[in-house]
Parts: structure tokens; C-alpha cells; sequence
């Protein structure tokens, strides 16, 4: 079982970035997605998930941050606009099975190895 995301970069403020998170080993479809970020010296956040085939997103990102799955290519993505550079951090996708309380790191089984973006001009 395995999750990678990737997509990350280098933007600058007001860009658009689209991650995405490749599965392999399993059905994604099955699965609840989440996305989570880590500034350095900050602890994980949550930003968006989707569980049961309805979105979630973190207030402090809502209006920016889009979540979507394609299950037939096993693939789910992040899109984030109008970056800014508290959005710096490394992004992580996750899953698990079921409907977890999303924002909660401990409810997900499965972890990507994370994507760095960075806002900066």
C-alpha cells in the first residue's frame, strides 16, 4: 500500500498549483483522502478531505482549496489558488478506510511521503 504525492514547486503569491496523490496496492475508491500540510516548526494541519464521496476543507483555506479523486486512475488531487506564502509547506496526501474525523492526524492509516510547495516572490 502505498500513496505519492507530487506537484509541488516553487510559485509565486496569487498562483494556482494542482498536487495530486497516486495510490498503489489498493482501491482508492475505497478509501477516504485527506490532505494535510507541515510548515517547518509547526505541527500537521489538515486543509481538505473527502470522505464518502463529499468534500471537507479547513475554514482557513475554504475558498482556495479544492479536493477531487479520479478512482478509475486511482489518482486524488489538491488544487490550491491564489497562493500565499503562509501556504508554504510540505503537503501530504492520506488515507483510510471509513469516515474519519478528517482534521484528526491519528484517523489516518496510510501517508505519502509529501510534496514541498513554497510561495515565494
Amino acid at each position: 500500500v502505498q500513496l505519492q504525492a507530487s506537484g509541488g514547486g516553487l510559485v509565486q503569491p496569487g498562483d494556482s498549483l494542482t498536487l495530486s496523490c497516486a495510490a498503489s496496492g489498493f482501491t482508492l475508491g475505497d478509501y477516504a483522502i485527506g490532505w494535510f500540510r507541515q510548515a517547518p516548526g509547526k505541527e500537521r494541519e489538515w486543509v481538505s478531505c473527502m470522505t464518502n464521496n463529499s468534500p471537507y476543507t479547513a475554514d482557513s483555506v475554504k475558498g482556495r482549496f479544492t479536493i477531487s479523486r479520479r478512482d478509475a486512475g486511482n489518482m486524488a488531487y489538491l488544487q490550491i489558488n491564489t497562493l500565499e506564502p503562509d501556504d508554504t509547506a510540505v503537503y501530504y496526501c492520506a488515507a483510510v478506510r471509513g469516515s474519519p474525523y478528517c482534521p484528526v492526524v491519528l484517523h489516518w492509516d496510510y501517508w505519502g511521503q509529501g510534496t514541498q510547495v513554497t510561495v515565494s516572490s
